[in-house]
C-alpha cells in the first residue's frame, strides 16, 4: 500500500469531486445504503491519505475524519428529505462509520485489536457529528452557496491532516507504576528482578488477543552497564542498566523496542505503521522496599511515549496494558520469591538438626 501513498493526495481530491459532482447530477433523496457508500467513497481515500502519505495517526483520523463521517453522511441522507428521522439519519451516521472500519479490516489496512480499541471514540464522533449535521441540513440545502459550503466541509478534514503532520509534535512522556507485596526479603527478591526463568502461558484475555507480553528476562553482565533483556512475545526490549543498588533500586533505559502487539486479521500477520515507533518504553526500574516481617514492596515503572492523537484517550489504554504487562511480571518474581523463601524454611529445621548431630 505504501507504494501508492504518492498518488493518495490526488485520489482523495478526485473522490471529493467524483462525491460533489454526483450530488448535483442526482435531484432526488438519497437512500440509505447510497448515503453511506458516498460518505466511504470519501473516507477510505482520506484514511489511506493519512495513514500511509502523512504516516500520522492524530487528530485528523481519530477525531476529524469519524466526526466529518456522521456529519457528510446525515447531509447526504436528509437532503431532498427533510422528513427524515433522527433514527434513520442516526443509523446512517453510525453504519458508514462501521462500514469504514469493517473495509480497513477486510482491506488489511487496520487489524481488529486497534479498531476496537479506536471505536468508542469513533462512534460517539459521529454521532455527535450526525446530530449536528440534522440540525443545520434543512437550511444547509436551502443556501444558494451550499455547494461551496459542501466543499468547504470535505476538505477541512485532509487540510487538517496535513497541518497536523507538518507541525512539530512532541509526544509527551507518561509514567505508570505497578505494585504487589511479597512474603520474602528484598535480599530473595532482587535475584528473580534482575532476571527470570519462562513464564508460563498468558491467562488474562487481553495477551491473547495480540497485545505483546512478557516470556522471560535474562541479564548478561552485573552492575552498571549491564544489559538486560526483556523478551517478549513480539521480540526483546534491550536495557543497559544505569543504576544497580541491590537490593533496592533496579534502573535501566530501553534502546529497543519490539512491535507492541501482533495485529488480528483475516490475512494473518499485518504490519500498520502504528507497530513500530508510535509506543515506545523509554525507562524502567524496580524498586523494592523492605517491609515489617521480612517481607517487600515490589514497584515496576516505565516511563513511555506514544504518538497517538487525541494522546488523553490513548493514554487510557496505553495505561490499562502497561498495568497487565506489569503485573504479569510482578506476580511472576512474587511467586518464584516466595517459592524460595518456602524451601530456605523447610531446610532449617535439617540444618538445625545436622548442627546439633555435629555437635554430639
Amino acid at each position: 500500500m505504501s507504494s501508492f501513498a504518492p498518488f493518495l493526495p490526488l485520489v482523495t481530491l478526485i473522490a471529493i469531486a467524483g462525491v460533489i459532482l454526483y450530488l448535483y447530477r442526482v435531484p432526488r433523496a438519497l437512500g440509505a445504503w447510497e448515503a453511506a457508500l458516498l460518505t466511504f467513497a470519501l473516507s477510505m481515500p482520506l484514511l489511506l491519505f493519512g495513514i500511509y502519505s502523512l504516516d500520522h495517526y492524530g487528530l485528523g483520523i481519530f477525531v476529524a475524519m469519524p466526526f466529518m463521517i456522521g456529519f457528510v453522511s446525515v447531509l447526504f441522507r436528509a437532503r431532498r428529505a427533510p422528513e427524515r428521522t433522527w433514527k434513520e439519519c442516526r443509523n446512517v451516521a453510525l453504519g458508514s462509520t462501521l462500514l469504514v472500519g469493517t473495509a480497513s479490516l477486510l482491506g488489511g489496512v487496520e487489524g481488529i485489536v486497534c479498531l476496537a480499541m479506536a471505536s468508542p471514540l469513533a462512534l460517539f464522533l459521529a454521532f455527535v457529528g450526525g446530530r449536528l449535521a440534522y440540525s443545520v441540513q434543512g437550511g444547509f440545502w436551502r443556501r444558494r452557496a451550499s455547494p461551496a459550503l459542501l466543499l468547504i466541509v470535505l476538505l477541512s478534514t485532509p487540510l487538517l491532516m496535513g497541518a497536523e503532520a507538518a507541525m512539530p509534535w512532541q509526544a509527551p512522556l507518561y509514567k505508570v507504576v505497578t505494585s504487589v507485596e511479597i512474603d520474602a526479603p528484598p535480599e530473595t527478591v532482587w535475584r528473580n528482578v534482575v532476571s527470570f526463568r519462562q513464564l508460563p502461558p498468558p491467562e488474562d484475555w487481553l495477551f491473547r488477543t495480540g497485545i505483546a507480553y512478557p516470556v522471560r528476562a535474562e541479564i548478561r553482565g552485573r552492575g552498571v552497564g549491564a544489559i538486560r533483556y526483556c523478551e517478549f512475545s513480539t521480540g526483546a526490549f534491550v536495557e543497559p542498566i544505569e543504576v544497580w543498588d541491590e537490593p533496592r533500586r533496579l534502573a535501566f533505559r530501553v534502546t529497543e523496542n519490539p512491535p507492541a502487539l501482533r495485529e488480528l486479521s483475516p490475512y494473518g500477520g499485518i504490519h500498520p505503521p502504528h507497530l513500530q515507533g508510535f509506543l515506545v518504553s523509554r525507562r524502567g526500574q524496580f524498586r523494592l522496599i523492605a517491609l515489617p516481617g521480612g517481607r517487600t514492596r515490589l514497584e515496576g515503572t516505565t516511563w513511555y511515549q506514544h504518538g497517538l492523537y487525541p494522546a488523553g484517550y490513548w493514554r487510557l489504554w496505553s495505561d490499562a496494558i502497561l498495568h497487565r504487562i506489569h503485573l504479569r511480571v510482578l506476580e511472576h518474581v512474587k511467586r518464584l520469591s516466595e517459592e524460595r523463601r518456602a524451601a530456605i524454611t523447610m531446610l532449617e529445621p535439617e540444618k538445625q538438626c545436622s548442627r546439633a548431630s555435629n555437635n554430639v
